[in-house]
């Protein structure tokens, strides 16, 4: 649209005194600039207005008075006379026949034949005849351009060509639009001036003389326009006549360009206006095309990126022209570029003259122009590494130029030098010559110089230097994706970066500037980041390290990196750096795996125990009495990241074992005794409130603990730390007075030795300890634990007992191991002729039996027995994983021996390896079985309990059913209520009683997490006294009915006699299909038994198992057919034995035939009872008389119980 160069155009002051409607600017007008404004002035005096104020009055006078001088008005005064409603009707009408005609230019009802051409007409035309002829051209176009379907095209019109009538046709176009909106939308005669020439002029005079109109048109040309408007010509005539709009009215281009943006639409008039812009207050830092294009290419919006994108690979394809907007936008960013550039260091200018002196110096960047150059860079960045965008020699040279000057020392400086570092590696192509190249090399070696200077200057954490290291340790490496990762993070951009590009970057770091000897040497020395946390980002010392650590450099180079690493974890801080955790473990590679087989002596070394110590100091002197430590206080965070490193150590020691064997390498365990030093258990439970600063790390030591310290990881002390930590007791807490009595430990110790007679300042005491955290309790856990023993007196009040287990199951959430070995210290025999032993924990851990050997008064205190079964508890489990590691640390290394000094034996090692497997698990079953049985034990009644009562049967009545073998007529007295003398005193609510329950509590989680613990203890077998109280009191006891099939097929008539008496109790207990099953095989079996026993082993072993013939009727009554004839195959094998010793055997053999058939018959009425139990009193007088007889009334016994518990249960 050049053709319109030469028009007077409207004026940015002329616009905004037609949109204020300020007089007084407009009168401050010149004639030609007054003269385009004429149409809108001339219908605003002489339209009636809609304001009718005073003020409004002046100012049409004014306006008047400024209009009488201008001659055009007339004409414009006679156009405005015309009958547009008549003219509206025929250019409707004209329309209509235009679109029957399929848009030929045939008819006109506008226009009548033309004598000559259309300017000769417009001429000589009277105004009414003007407006049809406008109107009529105005209509053609605007037809062509809908049914041109998007297509451009550019019509050739005589009336909006020629230049002396141009002001005559724009003032006849802004008469119509005014005058017939409704026929001439604003927006459809916009679109219709792109399409002829001087269009741009047109348009403007049209929005100038409808100034609300500006918005509108401008979404709406916008919106119409092409997602890339240099493609075509219609393109760029729509920019061009919008670039010309909002240089009409500058204060909306910011606007249009967001209008641009937003539809996608015209990129180049988005350049374009930003190019255009001129802010008031010039910004130093960024000037507003780097702002621009920055935003489109790195915001969020990935349809603007792809779009902006599409745009500059597009506007490459074609040849550098001038007018191209793109090449303008590059023209411009490069003058910037040139102008922050040091004088000295700029050896070419893009203008024609040329500045500054040489260019060898090295004169820095400016401070206030660090900024803006980083910003510059960032944006070729996008542009090549997004936008595709080639540049050009000259536009290297200079990016060269800047990227290799030397910025001041400040964090702006930093971050320049690390972009410029970065687009290095991502464009190595900007470096083409050998002398770019030895500037590169020059400039690197300036980095790498002061990079100390700059750190301690700037006062930054995070300097270039610790990029350089990093780079460096990853092209030797040949990490090439993690340099592109960390070139994308530091420039905040995805770029796609050709590994194969970095080969030239590569050979300069590995074989000029950074060998691998001087990496490792350099990054020993650089200090460690102060305060580590997740708030300080870049790229820090930590990163090289751990690059350093995976590629085994100081391995390599003999370099000691532990010091290094040790105070760097002792400088941490929450949130935990994600990096530390990865360190350890490298870290630990590094002391366990060596760099290379051939050496296998290359490793790094372990943090010294004392050094572990120094970081525990405080915390391992807070689970006893809180003392001075004479070094620092160390943070959470290291004392937490030191516990990972010790446990991950010991974790992958035991894992590597037997690579370790082969190279004849056997790296030191850390000892147990610093394992008994540090408070794991206090520690874990602090980084539970912690998680969310600390990352994976708390997830991490539970994972360890779980592996290495099981007895740790307890399901009770998770259930009770919740207990101990909720919010109940954390209320209790807050209520606590901050000045109430704090009592000491030789007050509470004091207590204790009074007792009973302190009973109830002692229970103030503790009642005052339990409002108190666990945490706060570590200083009275001596005194609480040395003085238990003395509260297994008589006169202790149960108060006082439930107060103290409380107390220590608040400690056991804090110092577990340490309280636990306190424990069974003090729990000890009293009564021993030596002097007491004192136990450590690895006494406990080999052998956790100890934790029985207590007083056996602790067997009837059950809030002590509590405390006793939860330290036998986690014992076992501690010994199972210390025997693990023992086997696993042990094994390995004399297996390897074994085969290097019997090469070629037999195969030794592995039946060796396999043996030991089975000793420790045979050791680990000893272990749990002994533990088992000792606690059944303790579930007999002793003999004064006996005196009083207290046998199992009267134990177990409330459990809701009769004893298997037992008449109710034995439980139940005359009257039906529970029989006086069989009574223990104080009934069922005894001490007995309740160390039963807990007992039998801890069986049960036993059987559940390893069944065969209960395989072996009944094949071992315990007495038939405590059956009732384990198959009721163990609910995981049914598992036994899968194995007493295979106990019933032992050759030992003892072990078979336990099945069948165990097996009565779980089908009473458990009347399910197995156990129908599983009975009528015991059946079965004493059936055959019963054919092949001889004589002795006859009655030995029906004596105590006919009884259980009475539960399995009870549970299963369609067994009565096989116990029957089972009975009275047993009584007739007797019977033949003594049939001639004995006179009433063959009536006894009858009667138990009679009783098989009609078993009803047996109890007559009001004699039941007598009857019933006249077998057993005859059994009883004769008993001394033959083994077979009292057999039989034995078998006559079992029948009668069998009937009478079916009629009872009738």
């Amino acid at each position: 649209m050049a053709d319109s160069a030469g028009l007077q155009s409207v004026s940015p002051f002329a616009f905004e005194a037609m949109q204020k409607v300020d007089v007084v600017r407009l009168a401050a007008l010149s004639d030609p600039e007054l003269r385009l404004l004429l149409p809108c002035l001339v219908r605003m005096a002489l339209c009636a207005p809609a304001d009718q104020s005073q003020t409004w009055a002046q100012d049409k006078k004014l306006i008047l008075r400024l209009l009488s001088g201008v001659e055009a008005v007339n004409s414009i005064v006679a156009l405005l006379s015309v009958d547009f409603h008549a003219l509206e009707q025929d250019a409707r009408k004209e329309q209509q026949l235009r679109h029957k005609a399929g848009g030929s230019n045939g008819e006109s009802i506008l226009v009548s034949q033309l004598q000559h051409g259309l300017t000769l007409e417009f001429e000589h035309s009277d105004p009414l005849r003007r407006l049809r002829l406008t109107l009529s051209e105005l209509l053609a176009i605007m037809n062509k351009v809908v049914d041109s379907n998007g297509e451009f095209f550019l019509k050739s019109s005589e009336l909006f060509e020629s230049p002396v009538y141009l002001e005559e046709v724009a003032d006849v176009l802004c008469i119509l639009q005014a005058e017939l909106p409704s026929l001439l939308p604003i927006l459809d005669v916009a679109e219709a001036m792109l399409h002829v020439r001087n269009g741009d002029w047109f348009l403007c005079l049209l929005v100038a003389n409808v100034p609300d109109s500006f918005n509108e048109v401008c979404r709406g040309l916008i919106k119409n326009g092409e997602r890339q408007d240099e493609e075509s010509v219609g393109g760029r005539r729509r920019t061009e006549a919008l670039r010309q709009l909002c240089q009409m009215n500058p204060s909306q281009a910011l606007n249009v360009r967001a209008m641009v943006v937003e539809e996608c639409h015209l990129p180049g008039l988005g350049v374009a206006l930003t190019l255009d812009y001129k802010p008031d207050s010039a910004d130093e830092a960024v000037s507003p095309l780097v702002s621009y294009v920055s935003g489109l290419l790195l915001g969020t919006n990935g349809k603007v990126r792809t779009w902006f994108s599409m745009f500059i690979r597009n506007g490459q394809q074609r040849k550098r022209e001038s007018s191209s907007v793109l090449w303008q936008m590059r023209r411009q960013l490069l003058l910037e570029l040139v102008a922050i550039l040091p004088r000295s260091r700029s050896t070419h200018l893009p203008n024609d003259g040329e500045e500054g002196g040489g260019g060898g110096g090295y004169s820095g960047l400016r401070e206030e122009h660090v900024v803006k150059a980083s910003a510059l860079l960032r944006l070729y960045c996008a542009l090549m590494g997004i936008a595709g965008l080639r540049p050009t020699d000259e536009e290297a040279e200079q990016l060269l130029q800047l990227m290799t000057s030397r910025p001041p020392a400040t964090p702006a400086g930093v971050r320049f030098v690390s972009l410029s570092f970065c687009k290095l590696l991502a464009f190595p192509t900007l470096v083409s010559t050998p002398e770019q190249e030895q500037l590169m090399v020059m400039w690197l070696s300036w980095m790498i110089k002061e990079e100390e200077y700059f750190e301690s200057a700037a006062g930054v954490s995070a300097s270039f230097g610790e990029m350089l290291l990093l780079v460096a340790m990853y092209f030797h490496s040949n990490q090439l994706s993690s340099i592109i990762e960390l070139v994308c993070s530091t420039l905040g951009m995805k770029i796609a970066i050709k590994p194969s590009s970095l080969s030239k970057m590569k050979t300069i770091f590995t074989q000029e500037i950074f060998t691998e000897q001087v990496v490792t040497a350099h990054a020993v020395r650089v200090a460690v980041t102060g305060s580590l946390s997740a708030n300080i980002s870049g790229f820090l010392p930590i990163h090289c390290i751990y690059q350093l650590l995976r590629s085994r450099a100081f391995t390599k180079h003999k370099v000691s990196i532990k010091d290094w690493i040790y105070r760097q974890l002792c400088e941490t801080a929450t949130p935990i750096h994600t990096q530390l955790i990865p360190l350890i473990d490298a870290y630990i590679t590094s002391i366990l795996t060596p760099a290379s087989k051939a050496n296998p002596e290359a490793t790094n070394q372990p943090i010294t125990e004392q050094e572990i110590l120094n970081v525990f100091q405080s915390s391992a002197q807070g689970e006893g009495p809180r003392g001075g430590g004479s070094g620092r206080r160390y943070s959470i965070t290291t004392q937490l990241l030191i516990l990972y490193y010790i446990l991950s150590y010991e974790e992958n020691l035991l894992a590597s074992t037997k690579q370790l064997a082969l190279m004849q390498r056997k790296p030191r365990s850390y000892s147990p005794s610093l394992m008994d030093q540090i408070p794991i258990k206090f520690l874990v439970t602090q980084a539970q409130g912690l998680q969310q600063e600390l990352g994976g790390l708390h997830s991490a030591l539970l994972r360890l603990l779980a592996t290495n310290y099981p007895h740790l990881c307890l399901v009770e002390d998770w259930v009770c730390e919740e207990e101990v930590t909720g919010t109940l007791p954390l209320l209790r807490r807050m209520m606590l007075p901050s000045n109430t009595c704090r009592y000491s430990q030789s007050q509470l110790h004091h207590a204790f030795q009074k007792l009973p007679s302190s009973s109830p300042r002692l229970m103030r005491m503790l009642d005052h300890l339990t409002l108190l955290s666990p945490g706060d309790l570590i200083p009275y856990a001596e005194a609480l634990t040395a003085s238990v023993a003395l509260l297994l007196g008589g006169d202790v009040p149960r108060r006082l007992l439930q107060t103290l287990n409380r107390l220590w199951m608040g400690l056991n959430t804090v110092m577990p191991r340490r309280l636990w070995v306190m424990t069974v210290n003090a729990l000890q025999p009293p009564a021993l002729p030596v002097r007491q032993q004192r136990y450590n924990q690895n006494d406990l851990m080999v052998d956790p039996l100890i934790v029985l050997r207590c007083d056996t008064r602790v067997y009837r205190c059950p809030p002590l027995m509590e405390i006793v079964l939860h330290m036998l508890n986690g014992y076992l489990l501690a010994s199972k994983a210390y025997l693990h590691s023992h086997l696993k640390e042990t094994a390995d290394f004399e297996r390897q021996n074994q085969t290097v000094s019997n090469l070629g034996g037999p195969g030794g090692p592995d039946t060796q390896e396999v043996t030991r497997e089975e000793l420790k698990n045979a050791l680990l079953a000893a272990q749990d079985s002994a533990a088992v049985q000792i606690l059944l034990e303790v579930c007999l009644p002793t003999a004064e309990e006996q005196q009083l009562g207290a046998d199992a049967e009267s134990l177990l009545r409330g459990i809701g059913g009769s004893l298997p073998g037992k008449s109710k007529q034995g439980i139940l007295g005359a009257d039906g209520g529970v029989g006086t003398g069989a009574e223990p005193e104080g009934g069922l609510l005894s001490e007995l009683r309740e160390v039963q329950c807990l007992i039998c509590c801890l069986l049960h989680q036993m059987f559940i997490a390893d069944p065969n613990i209960a395989k072996l203890v009944h094949f071992q077998g315990y007495p038939q006294a405590l059956l009732p109280l384990t198959v009721a009191g163990i609910p995981s006891i049914h598992i036994c009915l899968d194995f007493i099939p295979e106990l019933l097929a032992q050759p030992q008539l003892e072990k078979q006699i336990f099945a069948i008496q165990l097996l009565s109790y779980l089908c009473t207990q458990y009347a399910l299909p197995k156990s129908l099953s599983v009975a009528r095989l015991a059946i079965s079996v004493m059936g055959t038994l019963l054919t092949v026993l001889t004589r002795p082993k006859r009655f030995s072993f029906f004596m105590p198992v006919l009884p259980c013939l009475v539960s399995f009727c009870q549970a299963f009554p369609p067994l009565y057919d096989d116990v029957a004839a089972l009975l009275v195959q047993v009584g007739q094998v007797c019977a033949s034995d003594v049939a001639t010793k004995a006179r009433d055997i063959d009536p006894l053999i009858a009667r138990l035939q009679y009783l098989k058939a009609k078993p009803r018959d047996a109890s007559l009425p009001g004699g039941g009872a007598s009857k019933l139990t006249l077998p057993q009193r005859m059994a009883a007088e004769l008993g001394g008389n033959d083994p077979d007889v009292q057999l039989c009334y034995c078998v006559e016994a079992t029948f009668m119980d069998i009937i009478s518990s079916t009629l009872h249960g009738v």
